[in-house]
């Protein structure tokens, strides 16, 4: 028998989730085929890698030595699908993905289209939720990997900055803000705002950066949080309030001259959006291909 990667990877998520059920689901893959290529590895080697009881398991010392050559053959296969997608246009496969709010709604679709003249036999599908559900969908192995707004800091996620992007002040076209060049943070304080929820990336970026500047947002008078970008362009049209947004999300209004977009004084919304993906996960070829071109595509043209 010879040692092969499939049981190398087999072997680490197990480790990773210190259970067989947890990595079988994983991995879909059933309990009693997780366990047999496990015990294939153990048999290869001659030794026992978990010490194994009914409450849970553990590495054993060899399991221990293990891990370290486990983990760089997952890494060096991702550097390889990396490395060879950016030669096979042809591949075929579903990319299947989610994306929060703002990446879904107004950034992926002008990037899909040249994607798709890349790669014609990918199709996709995407989800589009907020940033803290995406990531329970992660998670709980409902998606391969996500595009959120804010970093996470989770120990089983890997999170990796694709592109960047920047938030600004929002404004109707006739709002008493709208010909100011530069908005001071006590002038906004004077005007209510309509905002995204608390748990989207925006709200995160917003929040963290005036905690950043140590200004201190409580007076902002909120009249409404809602859960899309398209329902505060829309309140904010409709005079409700003014908000803070990425500003690739309301060119067409910008264009048509119903907002106007707004710095606000000493403060800069500068944001990356991160894939996201669990550290035992190998990405389909789909998915790492589509990475590929998001970090090597001049995203300023789209954006």
């Amino acid at each position: 028998m010879a040692l092969n990667f499939h049981q190398l990877h087999i072997f680490y998520t197990v480790a990773e989730k210190g259970s067989f059920s947890h990595a079988a689901g994983a991995l879909h893959m059933t309990q009693p085929a997780v366990t047999m290529q496990v015990q294939s590895l153990e048999d290869y080697f001659g030794v026992k890698l978990f010490h194994r009881s009914t409450k849970k398991i553990e590495l054993s010392e060899a399991g221990r030595a293990l891990m370290p050559f486990a983990k760089n053959s997952i890494e060096l296969i991702r550097e390889t699908d990396v490395a060879m997608s950016k030669f096979t246009k042809m591949i075929e496969g579903r990319l299947q993905l989610g994306a929060s709010l703002t990446m879904g709604e107004y950034i992926l679709p002008r990037l899909l289209g040249p994607f798709s003249k890349d790669y014609p036999n990918i199709s996709v599908s995407m989800k589009v939720m907020n940033t803290t559900q995406i990531l329970d969908e992660v998670l709980g192995h409902q998606l391969n990997f996500g595009l959120v707004e804010a970093p996470i800091d989770h120990p089983d996620v890997h999170t990796e900055a694709i592109l960047s992007d920047e938030l600004k002040l929002i404004v109707p076209a006739d709002h008493p803000l709208a010909d100011m060049d530069v908005v001071s943070f006590e002038e906004l304080l004077k005007y209510p705002f309509v905002l995204r929820e608390q748990g989207s990336g925006t709200r995160r970026v917003m929040e963290e950066e005036f905690a950043r500047c140590q200004m201190d947002c409580s007076p902002m008078k909120i009249v409404m949080e809602l859960g899309s970008t398209g329902a505060i362009k829309s309140a904010v049209e409709a005079g409700l309030g003014i908000s803070i947004l990425s500003q690739s999300s309301v060119k067409h209004e910008v264009t048509l001259g119903l907002f106007k977009v707004k710095t606000i004084e000493n403060i800069t919304f500068e944001r990356s959006f991160y894939a996201i993906y669990l550290n035992s996960t190998l990405l389909p070829i789909s998915a790492v291909s589509f990475m590929t071109f998001l970090r090597q595509e001049d995203l300023s043209r789209f954006l």
